[in-house]
């Protein structure tokens, strides 16, 4: 882990939220294109805020460090999924103006499908 995203190759990148020097939480994030807008955009892979810290504004410090990031770079947009299930997430998501997108369905190639379907 250290290496994929701490390594001059990187293309994934790493922040960690802190209060008075402990480290609370982290979002790992990349940019990705849309042809749609013709601009880069920031995908938030993986965001974490330790559980006595969720509620207080930890996480909310992070989406808008984010957010002011992909503006700062000319970001068409900053996206994420979430899990179906997690209502605590959705419900904070769309407290901010998140906005689900119902149209689009997720795909993956992984494992033994992934290298069976390479060859």
């Amino acid at each position: 882990m250290e290496s994929s995203l701490f390594s001059p190759q990187s293309t994934a990148h790493a922040i960690i939220c802190e209060v008075k020097g402990e480290p609370v939480g982290f979002a790992v994030y990349f940019y990705n294109y849309s042809t749609w807008l013709g601009k880069n955009g920031l995908y938030l892979e993986d965001l974490y805020v330790s559980p006595e810290y969720r509620g207080v504004g930890a996480g909310k410090v992070i989406l808008k460090y984010l957010a002011k990031l992909a503006v700062e770079k000319g970001c068409g947009r900053f996206e994420w999924c979430v899990l179906d299930w997690n209502e605590p997430a959705i419900s904070f998501y769309k407290s901010i103006g998140a906005e689900p997108q119902d149209e689009w369905v997720n795909y993956r190639l992984s494992g033994s499908a992934l290298i069976e379907f390479s060859k």
